[in-house]
């Protein structure tokens, strides 16, 4: 009998949303999130929901995290990949496809506002904000569907 090699895990995937408004001159600011167990800034993100696209999952995720809803795009403007930290289980590669959402509202009381810091960034300041590298850059190249 020989050892099998151990079948790598499944990579996990999640859903996230850039949300976005105009700033400025014609600029774009982007809304962060801390994250609830380091408080690093990240863009609101979550498992897959059964019976919603990802799409609408995204803008879930950005209403109970940010307290931000609007117009999300049906089509992921990008992905990135991280290693989720898992409570007592080894981290995990996790892929995220990221969906933009123009915020048209922004609630003052929210679902995790107890748990959860939000900002507006500029493009560049999110970009630099975020530990991501592949997520700095989606938002560095980030521009508004038309």
């Amino acid at each position: 009998m020989t050892d099998a090699a151990p079948r790598p895990r499944a990579e996990r995937v999640q859903v996230a949303a850039l949300c976005w408004r105009p700033g400025q001159g014609g600029a774009i600011d982007i809304l962060l999130v801390t994250s609830r167990d380091t408080g690093r800034w990240v863009t609101p993100k979550g498992g897959r929901m059964p019976g919603k696209t990802d799409a609408q999952a995204a803008a879930e995720e950005a209403l109970e995290e940010a307290g931000v809803g609007g117009e999300v795009q049906n089509a992921p403007i990008g992905t990135f990949r991280y290693m989720k930290r898992l409570k007592r289980r080894a981290p995990r590669p996790t892929e995220v496809n990221v969906f933009a959402l123009r915020v048209v509202t922004e609630l003052s009381d929210w679902k995790e506002a107890g748990q959860r810091t939000r900002r507006w960034f500029t493009l560049a300041e999110a970009a630099a904000a975020v530990d991501e590298a592949e997520l700095g850059a989606l938002i560095l190249e980030f521009r508004p569907p038309t």
